[in-house]
């Protein structure tokens, strides 16, 4: 007797904590990585690759090209990362990573999605690579260079102007992190947003509170979010960042001449409470003892479980 079908529900749960598990594998074997980024967003990625990204299927390859070099006229072998979301056909939805160092966790959701081959990691961060630690627009789903922090949302909106123009049905959905409006690169790509309409892009910010130097509101306050960006003619939701039914529903609302603006609200140490001992510092985790490791490894065995 056949088990019966999934719902998108139950698939995201499951992409959800496979991320979660992943990027913990790959931290404790390299003893460091962005583990706080995996716990914060992994519901938003898996929302993403389970209900709101309209993708052509996979065809494939699932194995990462390799590094191909710089790109140029003279370099027949280079291609954006962009290959593993499939055809760049009209009515399918553009992806742009605007935090590259959450490249980690989109590797992970690639895997969980079926769309990159399981032992894509042990690629990471090595010569000759595109696995890239920092993201660069070569690596699997990426497809423009988005570090420095700020600069995706401005080339999503030039990708959604063009679409507009072309009468694309697709639309081009950003995901950033809420340090990004601390920079003005950010809200002059709003600004911009604004004036052309761009009811088009859908943006979804994990406001998890944190940055590289502790908490956002303890470097430079951003609050309130929602209200400067409806100032700046947006559209905007708040709302818990873990529930995906939200997510989804919010995501898929059909355009009114904004751009529309997810608040996603989440916990940077969702489904691994062992990482709060480390507030406020939660950007990158690196181990400072074998005894502090050995604990993280008890964790991923009961994940595993």
């Amino acid at each position: 007797m056949s088990k019966p079908e999934l719902s998108w529900q139950e698939k995201a749960k499951n992409m959800a904590a496979g991320i979660r598990k992943r990027v913990l594998e790959h931290t404790i074997k390299n003893n460091g990585g962005y583990m706080s980024q995996a716990c914060s967003s992994a519901e938003i990625f898996a929302a993403l690759y389970s209900k709101i990204l309209k993708l052509e299927p996979s065809k494939g390859p699932l194995e990462p090209k390799p590094y191909a070099g710089v790109p140029g006229a003279a370099n027949s072998k280079y291609s954006t990362g962009a290959y593993m979301h499939g055809a760049k056909n009209p009515e399918y939805d553009r992806f742009i990573l605007s935090p590259t160092h959450y490249s980690l966790v989109l590797y992970a959701a690639l895997i969980e999605a079926g769309r990159m081959s399981e032992n894509s990691l042990e690629q990471f961060n090595r010569d000759g690579s595109s696995v890239e630690m920092i993201g660069a627009e070569h690596s699997p789903g990426m497809e423009v260079m988005t570090g420095s922090l700020g600069q995706g949302l401005g080339q999503a909106a030039g990708i959604a102007l063009a679409r507009k123009m072309k009468k694309e049905e697709g639309r081009v959905i950003v995901m950033m992190s809420d340090g990004e409006f601390q920079i003005g690169m950010t809200w002059e790509s709003m600004q911009f947003i604004s004036h052309h309409k761009l009811d088009n892009m859908v943006i979804i910010v994990d406001v998890n509170k944190q940055q590289c130097d502790g908490a956002v509101n303890s470097v430079m306050r951003i609050d309130p979010l929602d209200k400067r960006l409806e100032a700046f003619g947006a559209r905007v939701f708040k709302l818990y960042g873990h529930n995906i039914n939200e997510l989804a529903s919010r995501a898929e609302l059909k355009p009114d001449g904004r751009v529309l603006v997810i608040l996603a609200e989440t916990d940077p140490c969702q489904g691994l409470s062992l990482l709060s001992a480390n507030a406020p510092k939660l950007h990158y985790l690196r181990f400072k003892s074998a005894e502090e490791k050995e604990k993280y490894a008890e964790a991923l065995k009961r994940m595993a479980e």
